[in-house]
């Protein structure tokens, strides 16, 4: 995964203290993005997924890690990676620009518990709704979503 930085304790990333990590590359260029410098694909460190893990087994203690971007939906490693923290009990939260229903049955979506999905509209920008950066934006359960063949939401 090429990784633009890593946040350690972020409260405004997810529910509870999480550890952040952005990616590099982005081609939604949503005009008011919080982000832009991670649109590049290159810069920022290429991280297999075994050294991300090592990171964040190291330096997350709360278990608890949220991918942002740019957009993770992007990196080739982003199932494999998120398996890996699955399987040693991470709680995972993924943001992207694309919908629920634009990603399908898209792998990465198996070892994710909450998805924040849809573009950052600036015209719908919101400071009401936790974790969101515009009011299109949806949280998504994915577990029952998954389960229910429909995305659940938690707005």
């Amino acid at each position: 995964m090429r990784i633009s930085g890593i946040t350690d304790d972020s409260i405004v990333d997810g529910p509870g203290v999480r550890t952040v990590v952005f990616t590099q590359g982005c081609r939604h260029f949503c005009p008011g993005c919080h982000n832009p410098e991670t649109w590049p694909f290159e810069g920022g460190r290429e991280y297999s997924p075994e050294e991300l893990l090592s990171y964040l087994e190291e330096n997350c203690f709360t278990r608890r890690v949220t991918f942002s971007g740019g957009d993770p939906v992007y990196q080739e490693d982003l199932a494999e990676t998120l398996r890996l923290l699955k399987e040693r009990g991470f709680h995972i939260m993924v943001y992207t620009g694309f919908t629920w229903e634009e990603l399908g049955e898209r792998e990465f979506l198996k070892y994710t518990d909450l998805l924040v999905d849809g573009p950052y509209m600036e015209k719908l920008k919101t400071l009401d709704i936790p974790f969101v950066g515009s009011s299109n934006q949806r949280i998504i359960d994915v577990r029952r979503s998954l389960a229910e063949g429909k995305p659940v939401t938690l707005k």
